[in-house]
C-alpha cells in the first residue's frame, strides 16, 4: 500500500493505494495501476465537498447529506454535530458529511446565508464551531453522491423526495428515525428551544453512528 497526492483545482488530497478501486476523475495524475481505497483531504473544504466531481462510489467513505428547509438551523446543526462525533472516534476520514436545505429562502443570487446566530451559539456551548457554512440547495444530482440523505421532518422528506425523484436506493431517512422516534426534529425556528433542537440531533446522530457499526459500514 502506497500513499500518493493529487491536486484538484485549490484542493489538495492524499490518496491512499491498493487494489479494487478506480481513480476518481481528478487523480488521472496517478497511475492507472494504481487504485485508490481512501483520500484525505489537505486542503480548504468547499461548502458542498461532493460537488468536486467526487462519484463517492469508488472511494472508502460514509457519505451523509443532513437536510432541512432553509440549511441555516436544523440540518447544519447536525452536519457539525456529526462531525464531532466521528472526528471524537478518530474515523472523520472515512465520512464525507454536507448539509443542504429544500428551499432557497436562505439563498440570495447564488449566495447562501451562514448559520443562523442562535443555532452556533447552541453549538459553541458544546465546543463545536460551525463557521465557514453557508447555505446550499439540495440538488437532484446529490442522491448518487451520497449514501444517506437525512431530512429533519416529514415536510423536509417530502421536499427531498421532490427534488431528488423515486428513493429507488432507499437512501432517504428522516433523523429522529436513528433516535428510535418517527418524530420531527423540533423546529427552533418557530419555538427558539435550540437547546431541545440540539438534544433531539445529539441524540439521533449517536444513534446514526451506532447504526453503522452495528452494519459494519465503519
Amino acid at each position: 500500500m502506497k500513499t500518493l497526492s493529487s491536486k484538484h483545482p485549490g484542493f489538495y488530497y492524499n490518496f491512499t493505494t491498493n487494489d479494487g478501486y478506480d481513480l476518481p476523475p481528478f487523480a488521472k495524475i496517478l497511475k492507472n495501476s494504481q487504485k485508490i481505497s481512501k483520500f484525505y483531504h489537505l486542503g480548504k473544504s468547499p461548502q458542498n465537498p461532493a460537488n468536486l466531481g467526487i462519484s463517492g462510489r469508488n472511494l472508502v467513505m460514509i457519505r451523509i447529506m443532513f437536510v432541512c428547509h432553509g440549511n441555516i438551523c436544523r440540518s447544519p446543526m447536525a452536519e457539525f454535530i456529526m462531525k464531532k462525533l466521528v472526528n471524537d472516534e478518530g474515523l472523520a476520514d472515512q465520512f464525507l458529511i454536507s448539509s443542504s436545505a429544500t428551499s432557497t429562502e436562505e439563498i440570495w443570487h447564488g449566495q447562501g446565508n451562514p448559520v443562523y446566530p442562535p443555532a452556533k451559539a447552541e453549538l459553541k456551548k458544546h465546543g463545536i464551531s460551525a463557521d465557514g457554512k453557508f447555505a446550499i440547495q439540495l440538488q437532484a444530482s446529490d442522491y448518487d453522491k451520497y449514501d444517506y440523505l437525512i431530512g429533519m421532518d416529514t415536510m423536509n422528506i417530502r421536499n427531498m423526495k421532490r427534488i431528488l425523484g423515486a428513493d429507488k436506493e432507499e437512501k432517504i431517512y428522516k433523523m429522529m428515525t436513528f433516535a428510535g422516534s418517527s418524530d420531527d426534529v423540533a423546529d427552533p425556528w418557530y419555538s427558539g428551544d435550540f437547546r431541545t433542537t440540539y438534544n433531539d440531533i445529539d441524540e439521533a446522530c449517536r444513534g446514526l453512528l451506532k447504526y453503522l457499526k452495528e452494519r459494519n459500514k465503519i
